[in-house]
């Protein structure tokens, strides 16, 4: 991995600061710049499947990605929306406030050149189908870190067939819990087991 990627893996909070910051200076684009990162958080994401890095790692390796996506705004600042890849919706549903891997996907959807409409957590389902109205989004992202709200996650899909969206949207679950089983029962599109492929999803769903 590149010499950034290593240092975000490493947690070396200062070390990433300083290489952004280089390239920054030496003229790289943010996308480049954000690529490296990405590739760190995958490599904090296999370490903490793996039982080597723990939540509050997952929290602070969160936290710095956060940091440096606030140096790169002014860079992207102006090309989100009028070059935007596409629009997301997504929030944590209604019954959860866990937002880390939520923050993490916005924070790389963004990265990625793609207009985001971030709900927040605890989002109620007519929320989000008054937001893809709104907006007129192709994607939704419902993200949940407690089993229990399975049928929250089944209720918003139901919600936004209901407001005969369905068509017209693709709808995409993450979370530690989720799997095949929760996405059929939802009756999701699609399961993603981390940030990375649900960014690449969003990819494949705007080609």
């Amino acid at each position: 991995m590149a010499e950034l990627a290593d240092a975000l893996r490493d947690l070396d909070e200062n070390r990433v600061y300083d290489l952004v910051d280089q390239k920054i200076d030496q003229g790289v684009s943010a996308l480049a710049i954000i690529d490296e990162c990405n590739a760190g958080m995958v490599a904090v994401g296999e370490l903490f499947s793996e039982n080597t890095y723990f939540l509050s790692q997952l929290m602070f390796s969160a936290n710095i990605l956060q940091n440096v996506m606030s140096r790169l705004e002014p860079i992207l600042e102006g090309t989100q929306k009028k070059d935007a890849i596409g629009k997301v919706v997504i929030g944590t549903v209604n019954g959860d406030i866990h937002d880390i891997g939520k923050n993490i996907v916005v924070t790389l959807l963004r990265g990625c050149g793609f207009e985001v409409i971030d709900l927040g957590v605890g989002v109620p389902a007519e929320k989000f189908v008054e937001a893809l109205k709104e907006s007129g989004a192709g994607v939704l992202g419902l993200s949940a870190l407690l089993s229990t709200t399975y049928p929250e996650m089944k209720h918003v899909v139901e919600a936004v067939n209901q407001a005969g969206l369905r068509e017209q949207v693709k709808i995409i679950i993450g979370g530690a819990p989720v799997n095949e089983q929760v996405r059929q029962f939802t009756g999701a599109d699609y399961y993603e087991e981390d940030a990375v492929t649900g960014i690449n999803r969003c990819k494949d769903i705007y080609r």
